[in-house]
This record gives C-alpha cells, structure tokens and sequence, in this order.
C-alpha cells in the first residue's frame, strides 16, 4: 500500500529495506511478487527488499541505518547481496586506508540486480574499481554481457560464495557430469572479464592495488631488501601468483655497485643488508624501476636497526608517484612500521605486511593487464557454416532425446568439422561388405543411441584387419552389447577407417541455465572422467581463448610435442574449438554435444572428430 502511494505520487525509486520477503517462506515471497506489480504499474524501480540501502560517498548520500560515521571517500564501489556484509565492511575499511565511492546493498533483488547496477559504476567519474559479494546470479547471460561491457572501462572483482555446496548436474556425456555450477561461474567470470577471489580480504587487497597502481606491462617483478630471508620469501610468492623473478642488466647490477657495501647481493632480489638506509632504498628503487627488464618492484622492509621505516617510505615516494610501474610496499612488522604506513596511505601507495600478500595483489595488477588485452581482441569469425541446415537438424529431433548418428555427423559438415565416414552394418556379411570398400584397419563400434558410453560395455573394437576379424567383431560386440543393456535398442555396428596414431583429445559443450554454452577442452578418451584435465569456457570463443583452453591443460600443452611425441596439429584443434563453440551458441536447442575423441595428427595433417554425440534440450 505504501508502494502504490508512492506511486500515485509519481516516486520513481524505492528501497525496501524490511525484511518478512522470499527469505522467509511462501507467503512472503508472494508479498514481494505483489510489490514488484505495484512498483511496475507506476513505473517505479525497487531496490531490496531484505537490503540496507545504499551510499554514496561523494554526493554525500545516505540512505542506509548503518551506525555513523559512513565509509570515507574513495574509488571504490561495493555491490553486495549481503547487508551484514556491508556492514562489516563499511566498518573495516576505515582502519585499511581505503575508502568507497558507493555501497549498494541489493538484498532479495526483486528488481534491482548486480546486472542493473554494472553500467551506473563503470561511468561514475568517483569509482576506478568495482567489486561485488555474489551468493547467485540472476539472468546469467545478461551479466556476462554487462559485465563484459563494464570490465573494458574498469576492473570488476568479484566474490562469488557458496562454491562448495553446489552440487553438479545429472548429464550422459563426460562433459556434462564434468562441468558443475562453480565451473560455469569461473566460465562465465573469465568470458566477461571479471576476476574471481576467493576470500572478502583478498577481494579488497586486489581493489586497493588496482586503484592505486598502475598496470604493468608484464610479468617481470624486481625485488628490493635490506634482508635475505624477506627477498626469498617474496621471490617464492612472485611465483605462486603467476609473476618471475626480473633478470636485471649488467647496467643495472653496476649501478648499484656504486654505492651499496662490497657483501649486497645485486642479483634478483636485491639485497641491500641491515645497514641500508633511506637513501639507499630510494636510489635503488629509482636504479630498478629504470631498467627496462623490470615491470614491477616490491620492496620489503623489515624494520631498519638504524633508520624508521617513516624516514625510509618519505624518500622513496617522490620515486614512486612519477613512475609508469606498479611500487608495493611490504612494511613488516606493527608498532615500528605504523609511521610508514600512514605515509604509504596518504600518497596511495599500496602497502602490506608481508610479501605474500603483496605478490598477490601484483599478481592481480597483472591478470588485469591479461583482461584488458583479451577483451580488446575482436570476436573471431567463423567462416563456412550452415546454421540453417543445423537448425533443421535440431528440429528433426525430440526434445530430450539424441539425434541420429546421420545428424549428428551432419552438424559436422554443417560446420566444417573433419570427420571420418561412419557406416552401418546390420548384420556380420553387411559388415564384412562394408569393410571392403572402406578399407583396413577398422575401428567396430556398437550402434546404439541408448548407449552413449560404448567402450563401457565392450562395444568398442579396434585394429581389425580382415574380414575374419570384422565377422567375429560384429557377433561380439552384439553379444557384450545385449548382455549390459538387453533394454537398448542395437541397430548393428558402426564401421570406420582407423586412422594412424595421434594425440587423443576431447571437445564438448553443456548448455548451463545461467550462463547458455559451456566449451570443454582437455584429455580424451575413456579417462576423460578420472583425469578431469580439462578446461572449461563460454561460447563464442575467439582465438586466443581457445589457446589458452590448450594452455591450460596437460593435454593441450603436449600437442606441441613432448619426448618421443611430435608436434600435433594445433592450429586444427583451434578450428575446432572455435566451430564446435559457434554451432552451440547458434544452436539454442542444442542440449549437449561430445567430440570423443577428437584425433589430432601431426602438424598440418589436421584433426579428426571420430566419435561424436549430441542431444536435444
């Protein structure tokens, strides 16, 4: 009654900060579904209900019932499904040197979603970065695409909870039963560009780095010191974040020559010993950030026995805020460094307290430069397909059920993917026939649609080199077949060329509700389950997704050759990557679909899809 009033009175906007909604049971919900009737009726958009409201912090404005005093001024913006937690955080980031631009407590998102709020913060002037505490996402394809969008102007950090209670979802292909709700939450973040943490801290740590350091151009950190146990820890943690160690120059080494003691040690991490002092640190930290070798410094700071950490941050920040590369301070210790901290604080200069968490955030600081670059590319354009034809196919199909072996070979062809012909024996002369005039050595394979696992049950036979062989193939795996299903219909045996050895991977795509098709690339084969060494991403991809779904994987690493193996034909596994990913995203009806295997021969022969299964949602 409330919200019709406002209404009447022409209030475009309304926060329901009362609890009593969706959260509570059914009856509830059903108070909030006629809510959010009213509020459309008048036009008139709702954030909550169940929320605490939001602020601004460079209006001023405050529409929250958090206790006084509000989170200072600062870059950046907070979206939250959680009031607690924006209570709790509007509360610690006062004592962390940092503040916001804006809090936006979206509670049981009636109306008002994370989508909505995306575009708002990446054209606010105040907000460099945007985070976001997420227990789900509403119309997942929706946010992929306004996050992308938002991620091109400003870095989105998101904390996504709830990750280990999800369970996965019932599907019949190896794809499906591999691809849980998380997998497809890390898909999705990685198509739109936002980067996933994994603790609220380190979600605020990366925020602070990003908003106050610039990007860097690589991964090349030099470490600066006055001990060495800090330097090792630090170049330990520079690598677990993904970062190197610098090579410094001889330049760059007989620089610091000059005037550090005769036992400093010039090499990455440089140590500069106990006695180094203020000066010392600043000409160091200038000598490194000029060597063209270095992306970044983390200088590590133990209390100084004859110096305050204070005095030591005080000549090296004129250094710092002139430079184009990323400077984190590790100040370690508590009472003795406080001094340096509020300095650091007040010039924004990232600090920390140990060198983990430094080479964390610069870990972060890198992983943007990888976003912004991957964003930029344009969507890849694949040529030669037949989505009309595909279409059809779909439709011949029942929802639910699998398509026919001759339409899913033609989806193929559809979209130029290399197949090998697949004939169907009825019967062992049929076979023996058929066998003929493909030619030896064949591969026998149980022709079943109510079998999708085939090797499972012995209904896969392989190298057969006579027609001997073919006869007694047909009548075994007919037998296995009938054995372990006697329920499924066998329409004979599958005949195929077999092609020589090669390097064994496998394709498939799962349909999320959330987030639409879900790419799988990684090791196939009938291990595919127990090795899990695979990697997952939306469609469409562009090339140098599909390169990085090599990348990531042990399988797609050695197609590039490994001891006695010689380099595969990636160039092909790519192609069918971007083609198996495109026919999914312009096949809405398309449930699922399983390259297994995908046989890749050696560079320039091609890659062959040899068994392949797709249903109809």
């Amino acid at each position: 009654e409330t919200l019709r009033q406002c209404g009447q009175r022409g209030i475009k906007a309304a926060i329901i900060a009362s609890g009593g909604f969706r959260e509570t049971g059914a009856e509830g919900a059903v108070l909030e579904q006629v809510c959010l009737r009213v509020a459309k009726e008048f036009g008139m958009r709702l954030l909550g209900p169940n929320c605490i409201g939001l602020l601004n912090t460079h209006l001023p404005l405050d529409t929250t019932f958090l206790q006084p005093p509000p989170p200072p001024q600062g870059e950046v913006a907070f979206i939250s499904h959680s009031g607690a937690i924006c209570a709790a955080v509007t509360d610690w980031v006062r004592g962390q040197g940092f503040g916001l631009s804006h809090l936006i407590s979206l509670g049981n998102s009636a109306d008002i979603s994370e989508s909505d709020m995306l575009a708002p913060m990446a054209e606010d002037p105040h907000t460099d970065v945007i985070t976001l505490y997420l227990e789900t996402v509403n119309q997942g394809e929706r946010f992929v695409r306004e996050a992308r969008a938002a991620a091109l102007q400003k870095p989105i950090i998101a904390l996504k909870v709830g990750r280990f209670e999800a369970g996965k979802r019932a599907a019949a292909s190896h794809t499906g039963a591999l691809a849980g709700t998380e997998t497809a939450y890390d898909a999705a973040f990685a198509r739109a560009g936002v980067m996933r943490a994994n603790t609220t801290e380190e979600m605020f740590q990366w925020a602070r780095a990003l908003a106050w350091a610039p990007l860097p151009a690589g991964r090349r950190v030099a470490v600066l010191t006055n001990a060495g146990g800090p330097g090792v820890t630090a170049a330990d943690a520079l690598e677990m974040h993904g970062l190197e160690l610098a090579s410094l120059s001889s330049q760059t080494e007989a620089a610091l020559q000059g005037f550090l003691p005769p036992a400093a040690s010039l090499h990455n991490p440089v140590d500069m010993l106990a006695s180094a002092s203020p000066a010392d640190y600043a000409e160091s930290l200038r000598i490194l950030l000029a060597d063209a070798a270095v992306d970044m410094v983390m200088v590590v700071m133990p209390p100084p026995p004859a110096f305050t950490a204070g005095g030591t941050v005080k000549m090296m920040i004129p250094i710092i805020q002139v430079q184009e590369k990323p400077v984190m301070v590790v100040l370690m210790g508590e009472r003795l460094i406080q001094e340096g901290v509020a300095l650091c604080r007040a010039a924004r200069i990232p600090d920390y307290r140990f060198p983990e968490e430094a080479a964390n955030a610069m870990g972060a600081l890198y992983r943007r430069t990888q976003i912004v670059a991957r964003l930029e590319q344009p969507e890849a354009a694949v040529a030669g397909v037949d989505a009309g034809s595909a279409g059809d196919r779909m439709k011949n199909t029942a929802a639910g059920a699998w398509l026919s072996t001759d339409d899913t070979l033609g989806l193929m062809q559809d979209y130029d993917i290399p197949t090998l012909p697949l004939r169907l024996a009825r019967d062992a002369d049929e076979a023996v026939k058929i066998a003929a005039e493909l030619g030896y050595p064949l591969v026998m394979k149980v022709a079943s649609l109510d079998i999708p696992h085939k090797s499972d049950i012995g209904g896969v036979l392989l190298d057969l080199r006579d027609a001997n062989a073919v006869r007694q193939g047909f009548e075994t795996i007919t037998r296995h077949a009938r054995a372990a299903r006697p329920d499924a219909r066998i329409d004979g045996v599958h005949l195929q060329h077999m092609l020589a050895a090669g390097q064994e991977v496998i394709l498939g795509v799962v349909r999320d509700p959330q987030f639409g098709a879900l790419v799988m690339f990684g090791a196939g084969g009938v291990d595919v389950e127990g090795l899990k060494d695979v990697a997952f991403a939306l469609a469409p991809l562009n090339e140098a997704e599909a390169r990085g779904m090599l990348q990531a994987t042990w399988a797609g690493r050695k197609l590039a050759g490994f001891r006695s193996l010689p380099p595969a034909d990636r160039v092909a596994v790519v192609d069918a990557l971007l083609r198996l990913a495109q026919l999914a995203y312009d096949q809405p009806e398309l449930a699922e679909i399983e390259i297994n295997p995908l046989r890749v021969m050696p560079e320039g022969q091609g890659a062959f899809a040899i068994d392949v299964r797709a249903r109809r949602l």
